[in-house]
């Protein structure tokens, strides 16, 4: 079911959501013994990740920067607070749960897997995001959804960190 803005389940609700789907998916598929190689996307990524670590008690938590392999990084450049991946030496055979807080294009998705595959061929990729707000420009899906969300193509959301509390901001752009 697709959610408008104003029915928009709370964020802890989301996370409740995807960290009970992702302990079903690592129980079904009997990798709940291993550990995966959780790694969240920055940066808001990165904050669902640690929320699912500190839910599900996951050892450790990685982050990647895919800017480098972005399609368009000749247009759009680095961002100013630019952090760099802190990804383990190798992630060959293993299963890499890949978190977001919004998917919208694929573009950003497949970046991530792009710069993942420099470390190794992992033994699968599942992506899980908060919200997948539709718009597809690629045939990338989350394995994982907290929420679907009806937006125009000039609305944007975000994940924001207001004084350590996450909250959901939205923009609406021109074209």
């Amino acid at each position: 079911m697709a959610h408008s803005l104003n029915d928009l389940p709370s964020i802890e609700q989301l996370l409740d959501h995807v960290a009970m789907q992702l302990k079903q998916s690592l129980e079904q598929s009997n990798q709940a013994l291993q550990a995966p190689c959780v790694i969240g996307l920055h940066t808001a990524g990165v904050w669902v990740a640690k929320a699912l670590q500190q839910r599900l008690g996951f050892q450790e938590c990685w982050s990647l920067n895919p800017d480098y392999y972005r399609d368009d990084f000749q247009q759009r450049g680095l961002g100013k607070n630019t952090l760099p991946s802190n990804l383990p030496a190798s992630i060959e055979g293993q299963h890499i749960i890949l978190v977001d807080d919004v998917i919208f294009t694929g573009r950003t998705v497949r970046a991530a897997m792009n710069e993942l595959f420099d470390y190794g061929r992992p033994a699968s990729i599942q992506l899980l995001v908060l919200l997948d707000r539709g718009g597809r420009q690629l045939p990338i899906c989350a394995n994982m959804i907290g929420a679907t969300l009806c937006l125009t193509a000039q609305q944007h959301i975000k994940l924001k960190d207001h004084n350590q509390q996450l909250v959901w901001e939205m923009q609406t752009k021109d074209d």
